[in-house]
């Protein structure tokens, strides 16, 4: 009977996925990581031109545009280097070619990749991987790297350096460099990645002895004292950009589990290798549970019914353990037609895995790792996000503790018949005091007869950066009469307000160019 139930159940979820029934929330966080190590994503080669460099990002976002993402995670320092301008890290080999060379003609990566982002009404976050120094053995680092000017910092550990993370010191730098972007960039989130203390490596303690005996601070218990150094870096940067620039979101994606319950009885019924306490030293629950970070994205690579960490067991338990932060899924779309085991050749697993995330109240949206993997289209997961699951555009979900005031509705919403389509315009919020600024505006269109409520996102078919006032609706029936509302969106997605509707009927094409002409209009 077990079996039986476990079969109708995964039948329906197919069911489900296939037909598109499931209903598309207005808010879920939907983004992919965009990798820059090893070229995994973006640049797609070390050394291309700026020019290339552009123009693969705006493809990169066009089509994550298409699969209905509303966020990107891009990684913009990936082992103690930067893809920006920065006076404390050189530029990135995985950019130029050559740690510390400047692209050429000069420009600024990650200015131009906030604004690309922003324009297409896409949530930037800021991806750092905090401790890894080298990225391989083959590394060749400029004389200006961090390892060269204080080698005392490091580690060495499976052939690879890495930030020693029970030095005061270390824990300092690390925290400027994440606060030099926060300060100088308009990001909207930073995150970090599962990698802390390094994966463990059979046979290989790591060599932090010393450090142990100088810096103890009263630990009896060296594992307990590395977590504790951990703690003290999320904390500190927590808490900095908390005075610094409140409204930036902190996020970290760990590895799936936290701990077995074989190891404690709050842990998950799973039996993961390498669970983030114990192998990594990253208490991660307890960020949440101390409220330092905003959102959690665990790692959950695993299928739904694996022997020892099956994805619905991990899911379910961080459903119980998020403690009111935001729990978004980190998704392998990566394994999808690329893994040993059966159930990643089917088409059927990821709809399965997002059909139980939205079954899941505590479930606030997924991740993907990674960009490629979905444009790659393998078992036609980018098909099933475009025609089913992210069919209609969704609003990032509100963090109430940082912000959760919206800011006013736009007014005198104008809408004129053209040869082009529906164009419309407004004026932004009459109060210039008003504390809450528009970052977006959000265009609703409806039929007549249709009641304009604002909750269905299939209406929602326009979002413009707020210094825009306008919109073209091109996609406009002969004939049919329409109805526009326009909203604001600040930048923590509040969503004011619905402007006053207006209507209008769209001529006949032969009237539409006559009126235009005769009116002088040229649109």
């Amino acid at each position: 009977m077990k079996y039986l139930f476990i079969f109708a159940v995964n039948f329906l979820l197919f069911v489900f996925a296939a037909s598109g029934q499931l209903q598309n929330p207005k808010r879920e966080f939907r983004a992919v990581w965009i990798a820059s190590v090893a070229n995994i994503d973006w640049p797609s080669q070390k050394g291309l031109s700026p020019v290339v460099q552009q123009a693969e990002y705006r493809f990169i976002l066009d089509e994550q545009q298409k699969n209905g993402m509303n966020a990107v995670i891009v990684q913009i320092r990936p082992a103690a280097d930067a893809l920006y301008r920065s006076g404390l890290e050189p530029w990135s080999e995985w950019l130029t070619g050559k740690q510390g060379r400047a692209p050429n003609p000069p420009y600024d990566p990650l200015a131009f990749l906030l604004e690309e982002s922003h324009q297409r009404g896409l949530e930037f976050h800021a991806w750092f991987n905090p401790y890894r120094a080298t990225f391989d053995s083959l590394t060749i680092t400029d004389p200006r790297h961090i390892t060269k000017t204080k080698p005392e910092w490091f580690l060495k550990y499976d052939g690879k350096l890495l930030f020693n993370p029970g030095l005061p010191e270390v824990r300092q730098y690390i925290t400027r460099v994440v606060m030099d972007v926060v300060r100088r960039y308009d990001i909207d989130g930073v995150h970090f990645d599962d990698y802390f203390y390094p994966y463990p490596v059979a046979n290989k303690p790591i060599p932090d002895d010393s450090t142990f005996m100088q810096f103890a601070n009263g630990f009896k218990n060296k594992e307990d004292w590395r977590r504790h150094n951990v703690d003290i870096l999320i904390k500190t940067i927590a808490d900095s950009i908390q005075a610094t620039k409140p409204l930036i979101k902190f996020g970290i994606s760990p590895f799936g589990v936290w701990k077995n319950q074989s190891e404690d009885p709050l842990g998950s019924a799973t039996r993961a290798g390498a669970p983030s306490y114990h192998a990594l030293y990253a208490d991660t629950r307890k960020w949440l549970q101390e409220g330092w970070i905003d959102y959690i994205v665990p790692q959950i690579y695993w299928h739904i019914g694996h022997p020892a960490a099956d994805y619905k067991t991990i899911v379910e338990w961080w459903t119980r353990n998020y403690f009111n932060r935001h729990l978004y899924i980190g998704q392998g779309a990566y394994k999808i037609k690329n893994d040993v085991n059966q159930a990643w050749n089917s088409n059927a697993e990821m709809p399965r895995q997002l059909n139980l995330n939205r079954s899941l109240p505590a479930v606030k949206g997924s991740v993907f790792f990674s960009s490629k993997s979905l444009m790659n289209n393998s078992g036609a997961v980018q098909d099933s996000l475009r025609q089913h699951f992210y069919q209609y555009p969704a609003l990032v979900p509100v963090m109430e503790w940082k912000d959760n005031i919206a800011p006013a509705a736009p007014h005198q919403v104008k809408v004129k018949d053209t040869y082009h389509g529906n164009y419309l315009a407004w004026q932004a919020a009459p109060d210039p005091a008003a504390l809450e600024i528009a970052r977006f505006y959000l265009i609703y269109r409806f039929r007549q007869g249709e009641t304009a409520i604002t909750d269905n996102p299939r209406h929602l078919i326009g979002k413009v950066f707020g210094t825009q006032t306008s919109y073209l609706d091109t996609a406009v029936e002969p004939g049919q009469r329409y109805i526009y509302v326009i909203t604001a969106l600040d930048r923590m997605q509040n969503e004011s307000g619905s402007s006053a509707p207006v209507n209008i009927k769209v001529k006949k094409p032969l009237f539409r160019k006559l009126s235009n002409i005769f009116s002088g209009i040229n649109a």
